[in-house]
């Protein structure tokens, strides 16, 4: 009889060794003429513990990590496949602290089913939330998302419900559905965890939208850096469409939709949603105007509905376990549950996901473990390169979305990234203002020269030429960009700048430093 071995297949873990891994497990069992049958899944999000091997054993699923290839020899003598002690024996996954405490329902399969079988995705509660929207018509499902309280993942907060009402009450033949999946912010995968690991959740979430306002047709938008992830989502839709999932008629049901997957060519200005809308139709990406909204005047000039990953991939359980549910998790404004990415120098990096209301300090203290080097925390940015510095006099910041704006910050698309007591906050004011230069789409003038004047005005403070003077430019021309850029990529540049002129001055009246110094 055939012992089954997960390994995954996610990115993270690939990078870490992960198919050296499970290439050597089946050549060890090979060699000991030992039947093992070699699942693919998802990561869980313990990136400390990548490469993870589970085994299925009579107890139950019981995990090793991390796992070198060079250590498998060492798992079969000591019997790892009945779930024998080892020194890198982690135990039952569910079992973990950092698993234990979370309440997983957008990534509640990732790690546990081969991402593109829907037959394991049906088993483990797929396409439950698509049976009840069927079963409650467009009206019903519509109300149903927008009485649960959720809000728009990629960063904006943005009711959903509200936005497709709007696409909803659109007067026209054809309506779209896209989902953002350029997910390019610094710390952030949660994107492209779910779509390597849980595709068909993102699929569901799509067609419910679909159902919700009235379109027939989706896209899904995905960074060119994220090539397993395209593939993943290909196959994930052709077997959506044998399954009829996808189709003319979903699920032998009057409503159709079908989708596809575009790829971006690399701009971060594209997770933009008029950005992105313009790449989709075949131009250079560039931001939009707006009025008119997409919801009214979208791609193709049709009403589109345009919604990030975990946005759409939260919807299934919020039809499947009802609103009622969702919306009892969470805090204020900010409801049901958000998949917190911690990255940078921390202990415990990868995905948690909990409702809202958790403090600053508990996530990265307590759910991180502090910092990888051991040294203090000094700075915690959230929210990507556009997020605000964070000191450690605000770790009792909930976060929510309303508590981090009353504190001048964002929470974006939830990645955290922490910082020891060596880092230069001045330097990393500089950062943003290169990064946008880098990045902007060139279409208004606060962005586009801005950012180059902002890099300018830094270098003179970096070298001690009238500091007190071209602090007081650098704060004039902060509020320029973000009162007078088209988008949030100019407009939001003032919130790593500022937090780090107002938390951290010290750095930005050190000793001259030369430019070498700080490119």
């Amino acid at each position: 009889m055939s012992v089954r071995a997960f390994v995954p297949l996610d990115s993270a873990a690939v990078a870490l060794g992960a198919d050296d891994v499970a290439d050597a497990i089946a050549r060890e069992a090979l060699t000991r003429g030992v039947a093992v049958t070699i699942t693919r899944t998802g990561s869980h999000g313990m990136h400390w513990l990548e490469p993870l091997v589970e085994v299925e054993t009579p107890k139950g699923r019981t995990a090793y990590g991390p796992i070198k290839a060079a250590e498998v020899s060492g798992l079969f003598d000591a019997d790892f496949l009945a779930g024998g002690k080892h020194a890198r024996a982690v135990g039952p996954v569910d079992d973990l602290p950092f698993m234990k405490a979370q309440t997983r329902l957008t990534f509640a399969r990732c790690g546990r089913i081969d991402p593109l079988s829907i037959e394991q995705y049906r088993a483990a509660g797929g396409l439950k939330g698509l049976t009840q929207a069927l079963t409650l018509g467009p009206d019903a499902t519509l109300a149903a998302v927008t009485a649960s309280g959720l809000r728009g993942r990629g960063g904006a907060g943005f009711p959903t419900g509200v936005k497709w009402k709007t696409v909803r009450d659109a007067k026209a033949g054809q309506k779209y559905i896209v989902c953002n999946a350029d997910e390019g912010d610094s710390g952030t995968f949660s994107d492209r965890m779910i779509m390597e690991g849980d595709p068909f959740t993102v699929i569901e979430g799509m067609v419910i939208a679909g159902i919700a306002t009235g379109a027939t047709k989706g896209y899904i938008y995905i960074r060119s850096e994220y090539p397993v992830a395209v593939g993943i989502m290909n196959r994930a839709i052709e077997h959506a469409r044998a399954a009829r999932v996808l189709g003319d008629a979903v699920m032998n049901s009057a409503h159709a939709f079908d989708m596809e997957v575009r790829v971006g060519a690399g701009a971060y200005v594209c997770g933009e949603e008029t950005s992105l809308l313009e790449s989709l139709e075949g131009r250079r990406g560039q931001v939009r105007a707006k009025p008119p909204l997409p919801a009214h005047h979208g791609l193709f000039g049709k009403p589109t509905a345009v919604n990030n990953v975990i946005s759409l991939a939260s919807v299934p359980a919020i039809l499947a376990e009802g609103a009622d549910k969702y919306k009892s998790l969470g805090a204020g404004r900010s409801l049901g549950t958000i998949p917190i990415q911690l990255a940078g120098n921390v202990k415990h990096a990868g995905l948690y996901e909990a409702p809202f209301g958790m403090t600053l300090g508990q996530i990265v203290m307590d759910i991180g473990g502090g910092t990888a080097s051991g040294r203090p925390v000094r700075a915690v940015q959230v929210g990507g390169p556009l997020g605000a510095y964070f000191p450690v006099s605000l770790f009792d910041t909930p976060f929510d979305y309303e508590a981090f704006t009353a504190k001048g910050g964002l929470i974006g698309h939830a990645g955290v990234v922490v910082f020891d007591d060596t880092v230069d906050l001045a330097r990393q004011a500089r950062f943003a203002m290169e990064f946008c230069a880098i990045e902007s789409c060139g279409k208004c003038t606060p962005c586009r020269i801005g950012s180059v004047r902002g890099q300018e005005v830094i270098d003179r403070i970096l070298k001690g030429i009238a500091v007190d003077e071209q602090i007081a430019l650098l704060e004039d021309l902060c509020s320029t960009m973000k009162l007078g850029s088209l988008c949030a990529l100019g407009g939001f540049v003032p919130y790593p700048v500022l937090s780090a002129l107002t938390h951290f001055p010290e750095d930005f009246r050190a000793r001259p430093r030369s430019l070498a110094d700080v490119a």
